[in-house]
């Protein structure tokens, strides 16, 4: 099987460079010494946002994504530090074209009221997902499984789906073409079996029922969502914390407050600003590593504004300065953002604009006449409308930028934020906005994924953007089995969507979590993953 993450060599390398800027020790956040024993009952984890549902075929947001990966298990699991491992498939084997794969199920695989994991409930679960009637945020994931895409487009019934159960205890999977990431994609909660329409879509305990090492306990909307250990989940006598709270804070300033008062154990995020007090507080605590998720301004294509305006789209990429947000606010090593597929994407080389190096002057002299090219002046500003969900840290970038929008062309911004949920509906409706702050983080470690998303009539794709050539160079590297190929077509592809300004790519993510040293297990991946189960608590 063809490795799908970072050498480790070169992940190891990138992290001790991440940790160096963040202040930690070499031991990359914390100590097994210098602190006493503490008794803890339950692990206490901040998520940024209120999840918007805990139903594998219509979450969409990584605070979902997060507590589902506890509730849940898929055929493929992960270890702490990303390594791809039985799951509910105790094995698999792949056929010499690459596009068969069996799956055989381990028969202690159970759901939470202790009837055994059928392959025939994967089945289900995954016509539920590219059937169009069910609207899945996440159908596109599936593409790569025999008629996903005819399905998803409405030209076949869900039941021809690649995928059929042999039993209780095989899983057959028909791919459409040969894709090396696929055992990968099935980490992914999109992935995950369901007992039933009534299960997936509970919203309480009594109705609740999941095949992961936790079941739902509590769901308080806006003060947290406890979670239980599954006694009957396969590999319980590894699951060490016996209950989970998850809190949503979506303010990271009362996030830490809220871990120095000892309220949480483990954080989602640490605000810049309060890099100095943790240096000196909390050293040892601090885990910070890069990932593989990409910060970005979405341009809407549909505005009559920008639609067919080229030049005012590349102005204002053009005229952010990237290097000042990194030595003001991107303190925790994000890098900045010239291209949308992030560094360290396996069998991929990050692509860029033309101009990425060219000296400030002569950046800010371009933009300026593109600006102008475009119908703009001091006496004509721009006036835009810019839409992002309510945080200080992504307000805080936002008023930057706006400012350099303002300085350098003469653009006049009207801010916008909203809280997370309403912001998920608002970013589709496009008369809304004409730029949205979004992020994208892998669901695999593959370029493919980053870049599916501005297909055509892609889900993820809020831009619109729409390029008849770009599509094809996706579909091709699809049906490419040669992995320098592959690469080589994708890296084609990025060049011109980038070269088309639907959006502004601005920073590459790090993660940067506080985590109290009693917390032990916690490790860094490449997809920023961090499960309950690798976890424990210190007892006394």
């Amino acid at each position: 099987m063809i490795e799908l993450r970072m050498p480790s060599w070169l992940w190891s390398a990138t992290l001790i460079a991440f940790v160096t800027i963040a202040g930690c020790d070499s031991r990359g956040g914390h100590s097994d010494q210098d602190h006493s024993p503490v008794k803890v009952e339950s692990l206490r984890r901040a998520v940024g946002g209120e999840p918007v549902s805990l139903d594998p075929g219509q979450a969409a947001d990584s605070f979902s994504y997060e507590v589902l990966r506890d509730l849940y298990e898929g055929l493929v699991a992960e270890s702490a530090d990303g390594e791809l491992q039985p799951g509910v498939a105790a094995s698999w084997s792949v056929d010499s074209t690459g596009t068969e794969y069996s799956f055989h199920l381990r028969n202690t695989a159970k759901w939470s009221n202790g009837a055994r994991v059928r392959a025939e409930e994967f089945v289900t679960a995954w016509r539920r997902i590219v059937d169009p009637k069910q609207a899945s945020p996440d159908a596109d994931l599936l593409r790569p499984i025999a008629h996903a895409a005819e399905i998803i487009g409405g030209r076949l019934p869900a039941t021809e789906l690649g995928a059929y159960a042999v039993g209780d205890d095989i899983l057959v999977v028909h791919l459409s073409q040969p894709a090396p990431y696929f055992t990968q994609l099935l980490t992914h909660s999109a992935t995950f079996p369901i007992f039933s329409e009534e299960a997936a879509r509970a919203r309480s305990s009594s109705k609740w029922i999941s095949n992961g090492p936790y079941v739902l306990s509590t769901w308080i909307p806006g003060a947290g969502i406890t979670l239980r250990r599954n006694t009957y989940y396969w590999d319980r006598s590894n699951t060490k914390i016996s209950e989970v709270e998850y809190v949503p804070i979506s303010d990271e300033n009362s996030e830490l407050n809220r871990y120095r008062a000892g309220q949480l154990d483990i954080t989602q995020t640490v605000p810049a600003s309060a890099l100095p007090l943790i240096r000196k507080e909390y050293p040892r605590e601090l885990l910070v590593a890069p990932f593989l998720g990409t910060a970005y301004y979405a341009i809407n294509l549909h505005s009559t504004t920008f639609a067919s305006n080229l030049e005012l789209r590349q102005a204002l990429a053009m005229s952010i300065d990237r290097h000042a947000l990194e030595a003001t606010i991107l303190v925790f090593g994000q890098t900045p953002a010239y291209g949308f597929v992030p560094p360290g994407t396996w069998n991929y080389e990050s692509q860029s604009w033309a101009w990425k190096d060219l000296p400030d002057a002569v950046r800010i002299a371009e933009a300026r006449d593109l600006y102008r090219k475009a119908g703009y002046s001091n006496s004509n500003p721009l006036h835009l409308r810019l839409l992002m969900n309510a945080s200080p840290a992504i307000r805080k970038m936002a008023i930057a930028i706006t400012t350099m929008w303002r300085e350098t062309l003469g653009v006049q911004t009207e801010l916008t934020d909203e809280e997370y949920r309403v912001f998920l509906d608002s970013r589709k409706d496009t008369a809304r906005w004409e730029i949205v702050r979004l992020g994208w983080v892998a669901d695999y470690n593959d370029a493919g994924n980053f870049l599916d998303i501005f297909r055509t009539g892609s889900p993820g794709n809020d831009p619109s953007y729409s390029n008849a050539e770009f599509d094809y160079l996706l579909d091709t590297a699809a049906a490419t089995s040669d992995a320098a190929n592959r690469k080589e077509i994708l890296e084609h592809a990025e060049r011109l969507m980038l070269s088309d300004y639907p959006i502004i790519p601005i920073y590459f993510y790090s993660s940067k979590r506080l985590i109290k040293p009693y917390v032990k297990g916690a490790r860094t991946n490449p997809l920023n993953r961090l499960y309950s189960k690798h976890l424990s608590l210190l007892a006394n």
